[in-house]
């Protein structure tokens, strides 16, 4: 990173870095909470379990959409000296500084379960799709821009997170084909030319 060069990570990889985590852990807390007969019993504990799974995607779906469009378009050209970060990376980067967040939201998940059976594992794994949801859209905007978005990493929280933060005063853009990953922070199927 000389002469001036920044670090980047992609804003759809950190975006959908919490996806599968947060799914998975909502999933398996889900299907422990069903076999707790709870306070409330296991039908209405699915039933209420399901209605925070759809708030819990619209929310997480479409919270800070208009911060994501601002920074979208005043985006500016990445320059030859910034350093792309791998896919790799930044997911990883993400889930270290989130692992003790998404453990307490696990055994939060599991302890609700014997008031309200599911609801929590299901509310967890609403905030996962949210997110793939979120990271999706990202990738739309990314094709029918033609250019993938990027953020600087010292301008993320020290956890990895928040892509739209107020620290983040602009996004870098790049060609389609740059870095590693598909629009809307996927792996790539095949290798791209750049």
């Amino acid at each position: 990173m000389s002469r001036g060069g920044q670090g980047l990570a992609r804003v759809a990889v950190v975006v959908r870095a919490g996806a599968a985590p947060m799914w998975w852990l909502g999933v398996f807390a889900a299907g422990i909470g069903v076999l707790v007969p709870g306070v409330t019993g296991r039908r209405i504990g699915v039933m209420a379990g399901a209605a925070l799974f759809v708030v819990a995607v619209a929310v997480v779906a479409y919270a800070r959409r208009k911060r994501y469009v601002g920074l979208a378009r005043s985006a500016v050209r990445a320059g030859k000296h910034d350093v792309l970060q791998d896919r790799a990376v930044s997911v990883r980067n993400w889930r270290r500084g989130h692992r003790w967040w998404l453990l307490l939201g696990f055994l939060a998940a599991l302890g609700s379960a014997f008031a309200v059976p599911a609801a929590g594992g299901m509310l967890l794994a609403g905030c996962g799709t949210g997110l793939r949801l979120k990271a999706a859209w990202l990738g739309r905007r990314e094709r029918a821009e033609d250019a993938l978005l990027w953020v600087r990493v010292d301008w993320l929280a020290a956890n990895g997170g928040r892509p739209a933060g107020k620290a983040v005063r602009a996004y870098r853009s790049t060609g389609i084909a740059a870095g590693d990953a598909a629009p809307g922070g996927a792996r790539r199927r095949t290798a791209a030319l750049v």
